[in-house]
């Protein structure tokens, strides 16, 4: 009887402490969210985007009696060059899908720039089908962002925008997009790492996730488990088996006010090259741990040469914000006002310094704070990280790798790629940024550049000549 009595006190004392737990609590919250609830209110604040633009086909010349006549011009070459041109169609329109969210009540939508860049005829179709014809008020194709306007009767459903910030890995996540044209079709994943460096710009600070995003996501937003949007879906690896990237919010945020007021974005521009710091530089600067931004390069009469930094400064402090790793300085940088003077912390001969440098607007064809500027052949390096390596799939822990190649420049000429691993210039081995700048500062105008690279685990030689 004692033994059954303890038991019923227990049972009875237990079901008191579950019934005392809130709903609302950690434990209740320990599951997914209610993605069927979530998905009936953010559906009508996602879009489909459909662009079209006119393409003229690149005709190729034929030469049907082997070329340059002998006795100077080809006779018959008009007549082929005439008949093959209007074989030719004519007027072919190239069509594209992508997505994209409401961020105001009066017709605002953000997407990315490469949904919509180049075209002629922009169309909004809603969850409720209605279909609105879409302008781009404002582009940004280094952060790949742009803002689209439509016109509507009503006032629009709007998607509230988050905190990026706050997010943190392992937390649920939820894409609606237009993946291969299915229109607004919802997957959900979780948050898988976040300030990945993917070489898609100096900028790169993507939120990964494995919540699906194929083709036709672009553009389309991430939310989080509230319905806050956190990212916008942007990046795929191809045959990533369902890795996808997003832009944080907080980013976009940033440069929004500018798009709708101005159709641009002013950066901030400091003037400096710079490299990640390593264990070993990290004990060579006297710094305690691997931290803050190398510079490996002073651009003349810059902010960074007027306000007195060195080649050799580790920047561990911008304006008031750490500076962790590399990668933090070009965002910090760029998201500073131009002619605002900052307090720039660095280390300089194992002591700590502060600088005041008044920051400048980045200009066309200027590099902010960057791995390496595009240069006189017209690619961008960085040295390898985990997370590069990982992008590019490469098996290689070290080394400088082709993070960016400029269209019609000398890189793009010789076939040099991104992901490519810089090994050797002129026969002496490139393993950092600082190196590879070195031997490419060193190259004269008319000279011929041998390049050795590493792709697909074998390594090619190219030769560039450097007009």
């Amino acid at each position: 009887m004692l033994y059954k009595s303890v038991h019923l006190l227990g049972i009875a004392l237990l079901a008191g402490l579950l019934s005392a737990v809130p709903h609302g609590s950690a434990q209740a919250k320990a599951g997914p969210p209610d993605f069927v609830e979530l998905a009936k209110k953010l559906k009508p604040t996602v879009v489909n985007i459909g662009t079209e633009k006119k393409v003229t086909p690149q005709r190729k010349t034929l030469r049907p009696f082997g070329g340059t006549s002998p006795f100077g011009a080809d006779p018959f070459q008009d007549f082929f060059d005439k008949f093959f041109e209007e074989q030719v169609p004519q007027g072919l329109r190239q069509r594209s899908l992508g997505s994209g969210f409401v961020i105001s009540e009066d017709g605002y939508i953000l997407t990315n720039n490469h949904v919509v860049d180049g075209a002629d005829e922009i169309t909004v179709k809603f969850d409720d089908g209605r279909e609105l014809k879409g302008e781009v008020k404002g582009a940004d194709a280094k952060l790949d962002l742009a803002l689209v306007k439509v016109v509507s009767s009503t006032k629009l459903p709007v998607a509230e925008l988050g905190d990026s910030d706050a997010i943190q890995v392992g937390e649920w996540v939820m894409a609606i997009g237009n993946p291969f044209g299915l229109a607004e079709t919802v997957t959900a994943g979780i948050i898988s790492a976040k300030g990945r460096v993917i070489g898609s710009g100096p900028y790169d600070d993507f939120i990964q996730t494995d919540a699906s995003i194929n083709p036709g996501n672009s553009g389309g937003p991430l939310f989080n488990a509230t319905g806050e949007v956190v990212g916008i879906n942007t990046a795929i690896i191809a045959g990533g088996q369902g890795i996808g990237f997003a832009i944080p919010v907080n980013m976009a945020k940033t440069i929004i006010p500018q798009l709708r007021e101005n159709g641009k974005v002013a950066r901030g521009w400091l003037g400096v090259s710079i490299q990640p710091v390593t264990r070993d530089l990290a004990q060579a600067f006297g710094l305690e741990d691997e931290r803050g931004a190398l510079v490996s390069e002073v651009m003349p009469d810059s902010p960074a040469a007027k306000g007195g930094l060195k080649t050799g400064d580790v920047i561990v402090e911008f304006d008031g914000k750490v500076i962790k790793e590399m990668n933090d300085l070009p965002r910090i940088v760029a998201a500073t006002p131009s002619g605002k003077q900052v307090v720039v912390k660095v280390v300089r001969d194992r002591k700590a310094e502060s600088l005041a440098v008044t920051v400048e607007k980045l200009k066309e064809g200027d590099e902010g704070a960057t791995q390496s500027a595009p240069g006189k052949l017209g690619m961008s390096v960085s040295e390898l990280t985990r997370d590069l390596a990982a992008s590019y799939r490469l098996k290689e822990t070290g080394g400088v790798v082709v993070t960016d190649v400029k269209p019609d420049g000398l890189a793009q000429a010789v076939g040099i790629q991104r992901g490519d691993l810089v090994r050797e210039i002129n026969g002496r081995p490139v393993t950092t940024v600082a190196e590879y700048e070195k031997e490419i500062a060193a190259v004269k105008k008319g000279s011929t550049l041998r390049m050795l690279l590493r792709r697909g685990g074998s390594n090619r030689f190219v030769a560039i000549r450097v007009e």
